[in-house]
């Protein structure tokens, strides 16, 4: 598979060993010629390793068969997440390296994740492509304020911080991007 082509949450094999791809990052030369480069952050399957990588847009890395299973949040255990498989309620348990935006949007109820796996070990977690939190903190609205599209600061109910429009107040439910943790509309 060319670098060009790989995408977030994929896994890959890379010098004999199996990476899931956590980043991606293009970068392209301002000057004639230059060529595309992907710098990609992989994490050692099963471990905590880190890679950086940068590859040129032809340059080759190998897909690994992965398997998505859709899941649902059942409890903690310690500091791990386990989630069980909505068909056959296989748990997997989860660091929270292998989830590390986890915490910014998990509440009670949430469905829509996807347990990665290979060879049946879960390697990494999918979140939903959008979450609805409500707001806990967040300063008032100001009557007479300009009609001009700013923004302030709201704290939700899992801690995270987004920035939203002037006339949102406490107690609404927001929809939050998990790819891009950013505001994403009313809920």
């Amino acid at each position: 598979m060319k670098a060009s082509e790989i995408k977030r949450n994929q896994v890959v094999s890379h010098e004999g060993k199996i990476y899931h791809i956590r980043s991606v990052e293009r970068s392209s030369p301002t000057g004639r010629g230059g060529n595309t480069t992907f710098r990609f952050q992989l994490y050692l399957v099963g471990s905590t390793t880190k890679l950086d990588l940068s590859l040129r847009a032809d340059d080759d890395l190998a897909e690994v068969d992965m398997s998505k299973r859709a899941s649902t949040f059942s409890y903690m255990d310690g500091e791990n997440y386990v989630f069980l498989d909505s068909e056959d309620y296989t748990p997997y348990t989860l660091t929270p390296q292998h989830a590390p935006d986890l915490k910014d949007y998990l509440i009670d109820g949430l469905e829509g994740f996807y347990v990665m796996t290979v060879d049946d070990q879960a390697i990494a977690l999918q979140l939903p492509q959008f979450v609805e939190l409500s707001i806990v903190d967040t300063p008032p609205f100001l009557k007479g304020a300009s009609a001009t599209g700013r923004t302030k600061t709201a704290k939700l109910e899992t801690g995270l911080e987004v920035q939203v429009p002037e006339f949102i107040a406490n107690g609404e439910k927001v929809r939050v991007a998990t790819e891009t943790g950013e505001y994403a509309g009313r809920a």
